[in-house]
């Protein structure tokens, strides 16, 4: 997966996914544009990459926001003159209480990063591809779009309906050299896991994340660069008529149908 002379850009590139997908770019080639509303973790990310002899570079922005989402694709083009590879990747968890104590200001807030910022960052970055013949786009989904999770209603309705942006979308582009895949990652080692694990068991969050692992066949939780690898594959000539799909990296934790895997003796 060469992916000299390409630009990445990646929305959520400061967290555990977004800054392992940068990296991996990075060491093969690509320019990495890094978008995060943390301007600390953004720039680490690409404090990484410059360490690491790579290209890249840190912009500021709101994904919720078109202005500001129209802007981190105009400075990509105007630096670079191009996006081949769109990592649309920014989300956040909310809170999880069930459905009839969900706060309405913390749904507004899930949907709005977790679904419109995906929506903005196709509306904005597809004329792009579609004017320069080429592209691949990999929206971040989840397990949870696939299924339901209790007391994450904001969360699981957000990634349904990433995959519901993929799929039409990616009709949409076919016949005009774009591709757009989504990626639905199980438990990761991410920030975002810990935070769920401390909102299911405040007392001992480590015996969430023990109980968590324990239901997934693999017996534990994904590392984010095997999330980014998949990434990686869909947006690389591996994958030239991959398009309107996702791929699950879970451990096979769906596979299973949630039974617990059978332990060895």
């Amino acid at each position: 997966m060469d992916f000299t002379g390409k630009v990445a850009l990646i929305t959520g590139g400061g967290g555990g996914i977004g800054r392992a997908t940068a990296t991996g770019f990075a060491a093969r080639g690509a320019t990495v544009v890094v978008v995060d509303a943390d301007t600390s973790l953004g720039q680490t990310t690409v404090d990484i990459i410059h360490q690491q002899g790579g290209n890249a570079r840190f912009i500021h922005a709101d994904v919720t926001k078109s202005a500001s989402v129209s802007n981190y694709v105009a400075q990509t083009v105007a630096a670079y003159g191009r996006i081949d590879c769109f990592f649309n990747n920014a989300g956040i968890e909310g809170r999880i209480t069930p459905i009839y104590d969900y706060d309405e200001d913390v749904f507004d807030q899930v949907i709005a990063v977790n679904l419109k910022g995906v929506f903005l960052g196709m509306r904005h970055v597809l004329p792009v591809m579609i004017g320069q013949g080429s592209g691949a786009v990999v929206n971040t989904a989840s397990v949870a779009g696939l299924f339901g999770a209790p007391g994450m209603p904001a969360y699981v309705a957000s990634k349904h309906g990433v995959l519901g942006l993929t799929k039409t979308s990616s009709v949409d582009v076919a016949a005009l050299g774009v591709r757009i895949n989504a990626v639905c990652p199980g438990p990761v080692e991410t920030r975002m896991m810990r935070s769920l694990e401390a909102q299911r068991n405040p007392n001992d969050p480590e015996a969430m994340h023990a109980a968590y692992a324990a239901g997934i066949p693999s017996g534990r939780y994904a590392l984010p660069e095997e999330i980014a690898g998949a990434v990686l594959y869909l947006c690389s000539d591996l994958s030239g008529d991959v398009t309107g799909t996702h791929i699950v990296i879970d451990g096979g934790r769906s596979a299973s149908g949630g039974v617990a895997p059978v332990k060895r003796r």
